[in-house]
């Protein structure tokens, strides 16, 4: 499994806009839902998804990195263009 360092430097990576981790978005693994949960930060709101093991796995090994790009792009677009 990846580590939380690994995971926040590829969202950072694959969705630079997502800004810088610990500041714009936290990291953690969840224990109770056996994934990652990624929080972005917005002023005093945020937002919450999760990104499965094996996602994260299968984007730090090269593989592909979509559903981790589209679940953070999702977010990210949400703030930028609330309804």
């Amino acid at each position: 499994m990846v580590t939380k360092d690994e995971l926040c430097k590829k969202i950072q990576n694959v969705f630079p806009k997502a800004g810088v981790c610990g500041i714009d978005f936290d990291v953690e693994y969840d224990e109770t839902v056996k994934a990652w949960a990624v929080d972005l930060h917005h002023g005093q709101h945020h937002l919450r998804t999760f990104i499965e093991v094996d996602e994260a796995d299968n984007c730090l090994d090269g593989k592909t990195c979509f559903p981790l790009g589209m679940q953070i792009g999702q977010l990210k677009h949400n703030f930028d263009h609330p309804t």
